[in-house]
């Protein structure tokens, strides 16, 4: 378990399934003038869903005073869901149950929601400017992906290397309009900014 786990002044902690998900939260929070640090709140990638339980369990024993948060992808659902549960805030949750809790789901995963949220037009801009518009094309032209809608190849392209992944993730949250943010991404931080 990371270190800033047992900081004893953190106020709020965000627990993502990976670090793109935390780069992210951490870029729309600087976009947004919150500074994660002097607000005392700590995004942390947890290395995937299924370690979710046993880090919440810690963290409930650990402090009781720490806000808890959460993101994750659709496919994820049932394992916050267990976790949860597993920690002790409750059993047969909903999906609303979850929210309140802090607990946001993206619709399929973090690249879905950023890529609808900026059109796939302005994703392609995003690839341009970064000289990786070729080889999306490359991937548009392969048998398995021809033919496909933009965003869903926009999403695998995406997803095609953990680096790309965390590389673009900044990228995209940087190019989006801040009226525009998802709601899994927008819930999730306000829950840890807001007082309370």
């Amino acid at each position: 378990m990371p270190a800033t786990f047992d900081s004893a002044d953190l106020r709020a902690i965000v627990l993502v399934e990976g670090i793109s998900d935390q780069v992210a939260l951490e870029t729309l929070a600087r976009r947004r003038g919150l500074n994660l640090d002097a607000k005392h709140i700590s995004v942390e990638a947890i290395g995937g869903a299924q370690a979710v339980g046993r880090f919440l369990t810690r963290l409930v024993e650990q402090r009781t005073d720490v806000r808890l948060a959460g993101l994750c992808d659709v496919a994820e659902k049932d394992d916050f869901r267990r976790g949860l549960a597993r920690a002790g805030f409750g059993s047969h949750l909903s999906d609303v149950d979850m929210e309140r809790l802090g607990f946001y789901v993206c619709v399929e995963d973090l690249e879905d929601e950023l890529i609808r949220a900026l059109g796939a037009a302005s994703v392609e801009n995003v690839l341009d400017r970064q000289g990786d518009l070729g080889s999306f094309r490359t991937l548009q032209k392969q048998p398995a992906w021809r033919g496909r809608p933009t965003e869903e190849q926009l999403r695998r392209f995406m997803g095609s290397g953990a680096r790309r992944k965390i590389r673009y993730a900044s990228l995209l949250v940087d190019a989006i309009d801040l009226a525009r943010v998802p709601r899994p991404l927008d819930r999730v931080l306000a829950q840890v900014a807001e007082p309370g």
